[in-house]
């Protein structure tokens, strides 16, 4: 198949239309705090379009559609029961708190609660992880281009990261967040026509559930949010409630540095409360966007062996001329999004909390921009080299959450340690760290001994995390306390008393004048 010019059109005026965003923005970036934290200068409304940009893109556009393909709706699980609920705590709590502390990166911030062992092991985890999910994004527009398009997958990869390096290289965080939210107007859009066009194929809601009803006792439970553990699916209930809501979603939310970052540049603290807030609210409607057209093509095309391609086939079926171009351009956008978010991300945290602390600690703050700038690109390559490994696993987004569980349990553990208790002692944080990692990458290994279903990523996360949390308790019961000094303004205990006493004082101040 091949794109109509009004399509072409359309893709190429998009392109250059990020590259330009890119490249105004290039003026502003004079220091590392510009390129990093957008000289904290954002907006509420900038931050949480750009939060859910970079949570909902390529992956979650095609990987979800796959996952409802074939296990229905309690995808949307992701986002109602796990998302929502995590993102209205992180910024009531905190949010607030990282922003105080005036952290460009959470390793920055355990470094300081614990030691610089700690935010050294979370730096490079994070490196590591961000390799292969940029992998795993890239892997996903060559594949989408080979289907719609018949173009070889690894050039349509090398096109994408020249063309988001662009803008994300020259314009930085600032950059990245406002084609973020005009890259999420497009993919509202998108999502909608995909979805309206394939119900009214299908004669309406009513008309797809009575088709997907009919198609036989395999589908059953696909308008179930709520699944039995017995079902042998990836999502019962007993991992949705423990290993999602409890361990990925907070864990994202609270300690992903492309999530974080957002807040870390907002002009305010209300600000950075509110973008998250109001990321929450544009979340609840990401279900509809990308988990329900995976519904509607199990009506459409009933017998893919690979529900990743759904998505695709789709486009391709269902798109008159110049509305392919539209829905190419929001599916691109929310490739970009996410491709430029954690690249910017890893970035940061490469040169913040290992280039700067151990490579080269008094350089000029030029110097480390231009550190920054480099190493954006190195990581491209990096992804482009992992891109192949996404086709070994039976989902994309089985993929992206397996990497995920294993560190995501012991981070929250640390963090929530490290914040409300302040008995814990660094040696504490670094064993819990790495043990709670190994407990993850040991249950990974040994899966199918220990699970009875095939992708128990859920499961792994929960426990690994209460592993984590254990080990810490116990190694805190035996090693010497942090000094209260150390403590201050990190616990979140201390900085309440803080905050309370500052008060005090200007209200003295206030009535003496």
């Amino acid at each position: 198949m091949q794109l109509f010019s009004i399509d072409g059109l359309i893709m190429v005026l998009y392109f250059i239309a990020m590259i330009l965003i890119g490249l105004y923005y290039k003026k502003s970036i004079k220091s590392s705090e510009d390129y990093f934290l957008s000289g904290k200068k954002l907006a509420f409304w900038a931050i949480g379009m750009s939060i859910v940009s970079t949570d909902i893109g390529a992956v979650e556009f095609v990987g979800l559609a796959g996952q409802a393909y074939r296990y229905g709706v309690v995808a949307c699980n992701y986002d109602w029961i796990g998302s929502v609920p995590a993102m209205i705590l992180a910024a009531m709590v905190f949010i607030p708190y990282y922003w105080r502390a005036g952290v460009f990166t959470v390793p920055e911030y355990l470094g300081r609660r614990y030691n610089t062992y700690v935010q050294s092991v979370m730096a490079v985890v994070w490196l590591v992880f961000m390799a292969f999910n940029l992998g795993i994004m890239l892997w996903v527009t060559g594949v989408f281009l080979n289907e719609l398009l018949g173009w070889p997958i690894m050039p349509s990869i090398i096109v994408t990261v020249i063309v988001v390096g662009c803008y994300t290289i020259f314009g930085g965080l600032t950059a990245v967040v406002m084609t973020d939210a005009v890259q999420l107007v497009l993919m509202f859009i998108g999502g909608a026509i995909i979805l309206i066009s394939g119900l009214w194929r299908l004669g309406g809601w009513g008309g797809l559930v009575e088709k997907v009803h009919s198609m036989g006792p395999q589908f059953a439970n696909h308008f179930s949010l709520v699944l039995s553990p017995s079902t042998n699916t990836p999502y019962p209930w007993t991992g949705i409630l423990f290993g999602l809501t409890i361990v990925l979603a907070p864990a994202y939310y609270i300690g992903s540095q492309a999530i974080v970052q957002r807040s870390l540049g907002a002009k305010d603290e209300w600000n950075a409360k509110a973008g998250v807030l109001w990321a929450a609210f544009l979340k609840m409607f990401i279900p509809v966007l990308v988990v329900f057209p995976g519904l509607v093509a199990v009506g459409l095309f009933p017998n893919v062996a690979d529900g990743d391609r759904v998505y695709m086939m789709m486009i391709k079926t269902l798109l008159p001329r110049g509305v392919m171009g539209l829905v190419l351009a929001a599916f691109f956008a929310a490739l970009m999004s996410s491709v430029s978010s954690g690249m910017h991300s890893a970035a940061t945290v490469w040169t913040k909390d290992i280039f700067e602390k151990f490579i080269k600690k008094s350089a000029s703050d030029r110097y480390y921009l231009r550190v920054g700038r480099i190493f954006t690109a190195i990581l491209f390559i990096l992804a482009i080299i992992s891109a192949p490994l996404s086709s070994k696993f039976p989902g994309i987004y089985i993929y992206v959450q397996t990497l995920n569980s294993f560190f995501q349990g012991p981070v929250l553990a640390i963090l929530i340690l490290g914040m409300f208790w302040p008995r814990t002692t660094q040696w504490a944080g670094l064993f819990g760290l790495i043990g709670g990692i190994l407990m993850a990458a040991t249950m990974f290994v040994f899966k199918s001994s220990l699970f009875t279903i095939q992708d128990p990523f859920l499961y792994i996360s929960w426990w690994s995390f209460v592993g984590s949390l254990i080990l810490c308790v116990l190694i805190t019961m035996v090693t010497k306390p942090e000094p209260m000094q150390k403590l201050r303004g990190l616990v979140y205990g201390l900085v309440l008393k803080d905050t309370a006493l500052q008060s005090a004082i200007k209200e003295n101040l206030n009535e003496q004048k």
